[in-house]
């Protein structure tokens, strides 16, 4: 399982990267594309979307075992969507750090990040629930 320590990470399974200028991009897991198996659809918001709080659905994706809602691990404004993912929703199995990503998010609460875990935490956290 891949888990790179350059990212921050939630306990439910997505990831943050910290961009310049104040945005953070925003994916699954490797783990979480993992227990989801093949995903098949993707919704995404739409860029521009008012205010998404720390917690709240923002997205959702379909696999072949479930539907799951995506959390906002911060809160945020959607700046920019990957618009290749709902024509291309595999790359979140096949590259859930590169291709996979979903969106692009303003930061409001920089405090926001200090809550997110490490990627040593990740792991044991994952760990744990194995």
């Amino acid at each position: 399982m891949e888990i790179p320590s350059n990212l921050r990470y939630t306990k439910e399974h997505e990831w943050v990267r910290v961009d310049d200028g104040g945005t953070v991009t925003i994916g699954i897991t490797d783990y979480a594309q993992k227990q989801l198996g093949d995903i098949v659809f993707v919704e995404l918001p739409e860029v521009g979307d008012t205010l998404i709080s720390k917690d709240e659905p923002f997205a959702f994706v379909e696999s072949v075992k479930a539907v799951s809602d995506i959390f906002a691990p911060v809160t945020g404004t959607v700046k920019e969507v990957n618009d290749e993912l709902p024509n291309s929703p595999e790359a979140m199995n096949e590259e859930p750090y590169g291709d996979g990503w979903l969106v692009i998010m303003e930061l409001v609460h920089k405090h926001e990040l200090d809550e997110l875990l490490s990627a040593v935490d990740y792991e044991a956290y994952v760990n744990e629930l194995a």
